[in-house]
C-alpha cells in the first residue's frame, strides 16, 4: 500500500486568475492506494458524505484511467469540499502521485500535473491546473498552456474558511468578461510584483501584488462579511487579503509573528457577521509527500 499526503492549495492569489497557485502546509488529504483488479473508492473525513465514490464521478477516477492503474483507494479528507482550498485537486494530485509510485510508471511530478488536471475536469468541467500543480509540485506555481513553473517560497499565511457555500459555477459567472486597459496594466503589474515577492520570500511584496481590480471585487460580493473580515485582517497586520480560489475561504498574507492575531481578527469579524468560521495558520509549503 502506498500512502500520500496531498496539501490544500490556494489558487488565483488575486492578480493571477487561473494561473497562480500555492501549496499550503495545512490542511491536507491523505490518500492510500493498493493494487486491485477494479477500482473502488472509500472516503472518510470532513465533507466525505458529499463526495461520490463512483470512480466515474470522482476526480481520482480519471487519474486511474490515465495511468491505467486500477486500485483500491482510500481518501481521508482534511480539505473540506467547496472551500476554495483545492479539495478535489488534493485528492486528484495525491492519487496521481500514489498511483505513479504503486505501478512504477516513472512519470515526473511535472508530467503528473496534466493527468491530475484531467481529474479536476470531472467535477469542474475544465482541466485547470492552478490547484493540482501546487498540490503536486509544492511552493508557488504558475500554470499556463505552455506548462507549469514552480519555485519554493517561504510566506506565512492565514486561510479562513467560513461556514457558507459559494458554488464554483456562481463564482465563474460573476467574473467580468471585459476589462479596461488601465485594469489590465494594473493586474499585470500586481502579478509581476507577487511573482517577485514569491521568488524572494517577501510577504510585503506578495501582499501588495495580490491586489486585483477585476475578479476579486466581483467574487467578494458572494462572501458574507468579506469587506469586514478583510479590513479586520489588515488592521491586525495582514499585508494582503484576497479570495482563495472560487471562495468562500479568504487568504491573508502576514509576518510569522502576526499570524495568530490575523487569524483571531478574521474569526471575530466573521462572528460579528453571524458566520461561523475556521482559521488555518499556515504557509507556502511542499507538495504531495509519500510516506
Amino acid at each position: 500500500m502506498i500512502t500520500v499526503r496531498a496539501p490544500a492549495t490556494s489558487a488565483n492569489l488575486g492578480s493571477g486568475f487561473d494561473v497562480f497557485g500555492v501549496a499550503l502546509d495545512r490542511p491536507a488529504d491523505v490518500i492510500r492506494v493498493e493494487r486491485a483488479d477494479r477500482t473502488t473508492i472509500e472516503i472518510t473525513g470532513v465533507g466525505s458524505q458529499y463526495i461520490p465514490t463512483d470512480p466515474d464521478k470522482n476526480t481520482v477516477g480519471a487519474v486511474v484511467d490515465a495511468l491505467e492503474a486500477p486500485a483500491r483507494i482510500e481518501i481521508d479528507k482534511g480539505v473540506r469540499p467547496a472551500s476554495g482550498l483545492g479539495s478535489s485537486a488534493a485528492s486528484a494530485a495525491g492519487a496521481a502521485v500514489a498511483l505513479n509510485e504503486l505501478y512504477d510508471r516513472g512519470l515526473s511530478r511535472e508530467e503528473l500535473v496534466p493527468i491530475a488536471a484531467e481529474g479536476e475536469a470531472v467535477v469542474s468541467g475544465t482541466a485547470h491546473a492552478d490547484n493540482v500543480a501546487p498540490s503536486i509540485l509544492g511552493g508557488f506555481t504558475i500554470a499556463t498552456g505552455d506548462g507549469v513553473h514552480s519555485v519554493e517560497a517561504d510566506i506565512p499565511l492565514v486561510a479562513c474558511l467560513p461556514e457558507i457555500a459559494v458554488s464554483t459555477r456562481d463564482a465563474r459567472e460573476v467574473v467580468p468578461e471585459t476589462a479596461s486597459m488601465e485594469q489590465l496594466v494594473e493586474t499585470v503589474g500586481n502579478a509581476a510584483t507577487l511573482t517577485m515577492g514569491m521568488c524572494q520570500s517577501d510577504p510585503e511584496l506578495v501582499g501588495r501584488g495580490m491586489a486585483d481590480p477585476l475578479v476579486t471585487p466581483a467574487r467578494a460580493k458572494l462572501i458574507t462579511g468579506y469587506e469586514a473580515v478583510s479590513q479586520a485582517a489588515r488592521e491586525a497586520g495582514a499585508v494582503g487579503v484576497t479570495v482563495s480560489g472560487a471562495g468562500p475561504s479568504l487568504l491573508a498574507v502576514c509576518r510569522d509573528d502576526q499570524r495568530r492575531a490575523v487569524a483571531t481578527a478574521m474569526l471575530d469579524a466573521f462572528a460579528d457577521e453571524g458566520v461561523e468560521a475556521r482559521a488555518y495558520q499556515t504557509r507556502v509549503s511542499r507538495g504531495a509527500t509519500l510516506f
